[in-house]
């Protein structure tokens, strides 16, 4: 009798189909596109089925989540690739540091001073993205666009951080093809190649822009449970 595929692993084919499209139509090659599966707060029952239909990296807002999730699934699964995109506290550097390949979400002095000491203390280091609050949101973290320049130079130079990429979420009300052009002019300038930016509603505009990893959970795990156990 003929198995048939979850849901997760039919919506992961539809999806990498209209990436690769879209790549292709941006003049790009799709393998360059690393598409990051938004976990958070689903259960590992479907962040197992996204794995065994090929996906391996994957985006946690919160440590805590992350930490009670992931440690196993990645004993099982060496090549995984974690990724944190939500705001860090100072206190959970180490714990991040320890846990996640990719912290995405680095946008104060404090933090990146944290960050790298615990980088000593683990002898890890994590790939890392300075956020870029685009739209100048308050409600919202990530640098100043104007500061930006400056603070990816501080982090290199006087924290040792390997900054290898910029992150961005633009304001729900605006265009998204203002704010990625943006990130990518930042980033040109600093001489990253990372580019973290679209999501399941602006992704292909993202890539037409540069992306080079979308966060994408909605169209890939359906809605987030409002409450509930995620272990």
């Amino acid at each position: 009798m003929r198995q048939t595929s979850s849901p997760v692993t039919h919506s992961l084919a539809e999806l990498r189909a209209v990436i690769a499209a879209a790549a292709r139509r941006a003049g790009r090659d799709p393998d360059e596109i690393t598409l990051v599966a938004v976990s958070k707060m689903h259960g590992v029952e479907l962040i197992a089925e996204a794995i065994e239909a090929g996906q391996r990296a994957f985006g946690e807002n919160r440590v805590q989540e992350a930490h009670a999730k992931f440690p196993a699934l990645k004993a099982r699964h060496p090549d995984l690739r974690l990724h944190l995109i939500g705001p860090l506290q100072t206190n959970k550097a180490r714990e991040a540091v320890r846990l996640f390949d990719v912290i995405e979400s680095i946008d104060r002095p404090r933090l990146a001073e944290s960050l790298a000491a615990a980088m000593e203390k683990e002898g890890l280091r994590p790939d890392c993205y300075i956020q870029v609050n685009t739209g100048a949101e308050p409600q919202k973290a990530g640098i100043a666009p104007e500061q930006a320049d400056r603070f990816i130079a501080e982090a290199r130079q006087r924290w040792g951080l390997p900054v290898t990429g910029l992150m961005c979420i633009p304001p729900v009300d605006e265009e998204p093809a203002l704010h990625f052009a943006l990130l990518r002019e930042i980033a040109r300038r600093n001489r990253i190649e990372r580019l973290s930016m679209g999501m399941s509603a602006d992704f292909e505009t993202a890539i037409h822009f540069g992306a080079t990893e979308l966060r994408i959970g909605t169209a890939i795990f359906g809605a987030r449970p409002v409450a509930g156990n995620v272990t």
